[in-house]
């Protein structure tokens, strides 16, 4: 799900593979799965001027399900999430839509888009089916726990991904373009229904204006008070042990596997890289190389990478991980993030294309996922929040003038604008 720039490729890497597993495109319109059926049904990966061509995908509609309120409506505005029938709640299945079950889902969608995109397919999902998530950003498993999926009992598998492949698109929807090598991460998240509630609540740690040094209490020796780990059985599920070594045996992917502890940290590392270079870079409407050699805005990257360091180095997940302090510090992340921005300095953000676009930003899941975790922590992170209002700020400017454009008529046929159209489709299946 999610036919984009790393749907696109993960779904080419899977047909690759010898024996290669049924793969399933799920489109999110009637227009993109027309358009599907009317061309050779192939996609297409450009590495090096080199293309390979894969065949032999099946093709379904998942029309995302818009959300106000926390709540799901229909295009007519009435609820549509449930209906009652006959005492029992059923699920809204629209035209041309399959009820088959999905055992494993690959979520390549943009982070605003989740849980839109699993509201279509979430009568198709079991307790024993598995999602792996692909998407930039923090705090959005927590969003479908809450909205999609409460119940822990009919709750399905998670597996998390962090991609690093560098990819974009071709004019031709289903050619994508391997513009630069990396890895993904994968990592199976814990089940709550096979192990104990977690004791690592986030609990206050300091208060507003408090005196003395601000430096978290990361224990060399852990605090006696604080629960000991929880135990947590590696039994594996055969759908999740498929998921993976189907994954793992691509060696375009290039995956590998890692521990839940792990896995976060490594999150947080990408993390710290996305809250300053994307806004950033937003903010001046520049290349990743504009942050380089300017003192002023190294000024900006401290308040900010400081902000991250503090919170990273303070959640309880991580107090029995050992080093966290010295990982997570702040000097040391503002030698990772100079040295992507050196790397991809002629590239324009993700973020900056997005609001170029007019299309929503994930910040909400960046600097608004520091900013919300610090409140949890009793830090307040002002500087990721300025930053974050003034990303918003700018794409509800850019969202206005494109909103602007007015189509015109021309031999009696009414003409829009591509760029208008792009938005217009975007927006279908947002809030």
């Amino acid at each position: 799900m999610g036919m984009g720039n790393v749907g696109n490729f993960v779904a080419h890497a899977l047909r690759g593979l010898p024996n290669p597993p049924p793969v399933t495109l799920l489109f999110h319109s009637r227009d993109k799965l027309k358009s599907w059926q009317e061309s050779p049904m192939k996609m297409r990966l450009i590495t090096d001027g080199d293309m390979e061509r894969r065949e032999g995908y099946d093709a379904e509609l998942a029309i995302p399900r818009r959300r106000f309120h926390g709540k799901e409506f229909s295009m007519g505005g009435d609820e549509t999430s449930t209906v009652e029938e006959q005492g029992q709640r059923k699920p809204n299945i629209l035209y041309g839509e399959s009820k088959e079950p999905i055992h494993s889902l690959i979520l390549c969608t943009k982070t605003t888009q989740v849980l839109q995109g699993l509201s279509a397919v979430k009568h198709r999902l079991h307790k024993d089916s598995v999602i792996l998530f692909l998407q930039n950003g923090m705090g959005v498993i927590e969003e479908v726990n809450r909205e999609i999926f409460p119940d822990p009992q009919t709750r399905p598998y998670y597996m998390l991904g962090i991609n690093s492949h560098g990819v974009h698109k071709m004019d031709d929807l289903f050619t994508t373009v391997h513009a630069g090598f990396g890895t993904i991460a994968l990592g199976l998240l814990p089940q709550e229904r096979e192990r104990e509630p977690a004791p690592y609540a986030p609990s206050t740690k300091f208060k507003a204006y408090s005196h003395g040094p601000i430096e978290p209490a990361h224990p060399a020796t852990p605090d006696p008070l604080a629960p000991p780990p929880t135990p947590y059985s590696l039994t594996w599920t055969p759908n999740q042990r498929y998921l993976l070594r189907t994954l793992l045996r691509s060696p375009v992917l290039c995956a590998t596997g890692y521990s839940p502890p792990d896995l976060l940290q490594l999150q947080l590392e990408k993390l710290a890289v996305n809250c300053v270079v994307n806004p950033l870079t937003v903010l001046l409407d520049s290349r990743n190389g504009a942050l380089l050699y300017n003192y002023a805005l190294t000024r900006v990257l401290r308040l900010l990478l400081a902000e991250f360091s503090l919170v990273a180095r303070s959640l309880p997940e991580l107090q029995y991980i050992p080093n966290v302090e010295h990982r997570f510090d702040a000097a040391r992340l503002e030698t990772v993030v100079v040295g992507v921005a050196n790397a991809t300095r002629d590239n324009i953000s993700s973020m900056l294309a997005d609001v170029r676009a007019g299309k929503q930003t994930e910040i909400e899941y960046i600097n608004g996922w520091v900013v919300k975790k610090g409140e949890e922590l009793g830090i307040r992170c002002l500087v990721n929040y300025a930053v974050m209002q003034m990303v918003l700020g700018k794409g509800a400017m850019i969202g206005l003038e494109i909103g602007e454009g007015v189509p015109f008529v021309q031999g009696g046929e009414i003409k829009i604008n591509d760029r208008v159209r792009d938005v217009m489709d975007q927006k279908e299946g947002q809030e």
